[in-house]
């Protein structure tokens, strides 16, 4: 099944994915709530309802109300928290390769992950992005989950039961910024806080059950061989396969749930797949050439992702109408007398 939100007259609604068309889920069912948030958090048991107009949709069982009308939302466009993962090999060792370091042995240790501004989700559509966000402006191909019930202290054996649905995640980045704080070893911060998007749809783990594989070994919980693709404006930039994660999003959750609640609506991305952004791509191609062009997402650029399953989330770069630069707010260098 896939869940969709959209407004219409600024009003926003739950919907169902059904061959093409939205439909609305709480005009099929009144007990289903007309918002994905509230939705959520009534749990398996509304899943089910929903489920049940989907199929009686498909069947041709019930004549629901077709949407005709609508701006097509981030799916889950209020999370309760966004955190984001670092599950990909490649990625990590590729990127400290390109920056001449080795690999951190902690990688295969134990996921490591971040929160991220959840007031900052966005779905398909324009991205609005300040000056000093185009210092060095960056997409990442991931994957993220949702989640639908509350929990604590949860077994990687029992987290994929937690999981409502996956969605294509774009975790836009802003280097210079991202890179000049973290010097000071704290972050990500400033650098990711400005949009994080997700979409197009929702779609339940019953929908992906025939891409799954074994996880990596070692590791508990469910794998998929989804692959996972990005273009910018028309030209194919990334590609790789969700299959590719060395820690499953069941390990992830349960690191994340450990001594704290997690709640419906936590949004939890994969990190960023191996070629998954322009800084790895850059890095790489430096090393390899001194003089490669380094390539960053500019004004008008039109970013496409596509993962099996999960459809195709498009967005279009947009430079917003303001000259305010905190990068021209910095103070001087002098050192301090003790």
């Amino acid at each position: 099944m896939k869940l969709v939100s959209y407004k219409t007259e600024e009003q926003e609604h739950l919907g169902v994915f059904v061959n093409g068309h939205i439909y609305n889920l709480h005009s099929c069912d009144k007990l289903i709530p007309d918002n994905m948030r509230d939705f959520l958090f009534e749990g398996e048991e509304l899943m089910e309802h929903a489920k049940r107009v989907n199929e009686d949709i498909r069947a041709g069982r019930l004549q629901a109300r077709e949407e005709f009308f609508y701006e097509i939302t981030a799916p889950v466009a209020h999370p309760t928290s966004c955190r984001d993962a670092y599950a990909f090999r490649q990625h990590v060792e590729t990127s400290r390769r390109n920056r001449k370091v080795p690999m951190i042995p902690q990688f295969d240790q134990y996921p490591v992950f971040y929160f991220t501004n959840h007031n900052a989700i966005q779905g398909p559509g324009d991205i609005e992005c300040m000056p000093d966000h185009f210092e060095k402006l960056d997409f990442e191909l991931e994957v993220a989950v949702v989640l639908n019930k509350k929990g604590r202290n949860i077994t990687a054996a029992e987290a994929d039961s937690y999981i409502a649905g996956f969605m294509i995640m774009n975790d836009m980045s802003a280097r210079t910024l991202q890179m000049e704080e973290m010097l000071l070893n704290l972050g990500p911060a400033k650098g990711k806080d400005f949009s994080t998007v997700i979409g197009p749809w929702l779609v339940t783990p019953d929908e992906l059950e025939q891409y799954r594989v074994p996880p990596k070994d070692g590791h508990t919980g469910n794998a998929y061989n989804l692959k996972m693709k990005c273009w910018v404006n028309g030209i194919e930039v990334s590609k790789g396969s969700m299959a590719d994660m060395e820690w499953t999003f069941a390990e992830i959750i349960e690191r994340c749930a450990y001594g704290c609640d997690v709640l419906p609506g936590d949004v939890i991305g994969s990190g960023t797949v191996g070629t998954g952004c322009f800084l790895e791509l850059n890095g790489t191609g430096l090393l390899n050439d001194a003089n490669y062009k380094a390539q960053w997402l500019q004004p008008g650029d039109i970013v496409e992702m596509e993962v099996t399953g999960l459809g195709v989330l498009s967005n279009t770069i947009i430079k917003a109408k303001s000259n305010f630069s905190i990068l021209n707010l910095k103070k001087g260098t002098e050192v301090l007398e003790s």
